[in-house]
């Protein structure tokens, strides 16, 4: 088709013209903040460090995310101009789900830094040296492309002649795969084998890194050590929950979830866009002293 057309928020058409401030606040907030971030990483160079480069790849993706989604989201609430290309429908898709990997990818990368820095001090600089930072980045971006990419060749080679109407605020694979009328179960199937590989492989290295960081930080002598870094991990810990919850909800519900009313579902997807973004650069940045 030339074209699809966005709904928002289905049946909350009336009033997400309203729903469009905070979201509109968020962004704002995000994109200030992280952009506010890279400057101050960049032109410090003290902060040229392990710890400080993986946030600064956090924000570069953060500013990606939200910025692939709420412009367009912003002009369906407000100006309702629900179409887009076909062509930029992919385009988004690709780069949001893309991107949703790398951010996995830098947390799990953040988290095995910390590690390092926490269990083995002596060694860090030696471990993780600037190449092998830019390495690890490197290597994260060429992962979310690789399995993204097919997602976008699937969805090319099916027939669509329903209805062009995407219940969503912003191109999704299945939503856009359930347009078609030909069989789609290749596409569910290689979402799911990526959802669960990207997940599993980095939700269980941020576990082990934290159970780990979690033992060395239980056997300080000193109280207040102890509940500074509690303090320290426990913002981490609810940064990922603030990303990993949503994704899995909104994945799920995709597949399993037809109970759930569609506009629960949505809004759950489009907070997902924007309560990483918004929180990073506070809980990365704005908590620590460094910065």
């Amino acid at each position: 088709p030339a074209y699809f057309l966005l709904v928002g928020i289905p049946g909350l058409e009336k009033e997400q013209f309203w729903v469009a401030f905070p979201f509109c606040l968020m962004y704002s907030i995000a994109v200030l903040g992280n952009i506010t971030l890279l400057l101050v990483i960049r032109a410090e160079r003290s902060l040229h460090q392990p710890m400080y480069l993986f946030l600064a790849m956090l924000a570069c993706t953060d500013l990606v995310l939200s910025t692939s989604v709420l412009p367009k989201m912003l002009g369906i609430f407000w100006l309702g101009s629900r179409e887009i290309g076909f062509v930029s429908c992919l385009a988004q898709l690709f780069v949001i789900h893309t991107f949703s990997t790398v951010e996995s990818g830098v947390l799990m990368a953040m988290a095995l830094d910390r590690y390092v820095a926490v269990c083995r001090p002596l060694r860090h600089r030696s471990l993780l040296p600037t190449p092998v930072v830019l390495a690890l980045g490197a290597l994260v971006l060429l992962r979310g492309v690789l399995l993204v990419a097919p997602t976008c060749f699937l969805l090319l080679r099916l027939p669509y002649c329903q209805h062009h109407l995407i219940p969503h605020s912003y191109c999704e694979h299945m939503a856009v795969a359930r347009l078609a009328c030909r069989d789609t179960r290749a596409n569910g199937a290689y979402g799911l084998f990526v959802a669960f590989t990207v997940a599993g492989t980095d939700l269980t290295l941020i576990s082990v890194s934290y159970t780990r960081i979690l033992q060395v930080v239980l056997s300080l002598p000193s109280t207040g050590a102890r509940l500074k870094a509690f303090s320290t991990c426990a913002s981490h810990l609810c940064i990922m929950l603030a990303f990993y919850v949503p994704a899995f909800f909104s994945f799920l519900t995709h597949r399993v979830g037809q109970n759930i009313p569609p506009h629960v579902h949505i809004i759950v997807a489009n907070l997902y866009m924007l309560i990483p973004p918004t929180l990073n650069p506070i809980v990365y940045g704005v908590r620590t002293k460094e910065i």
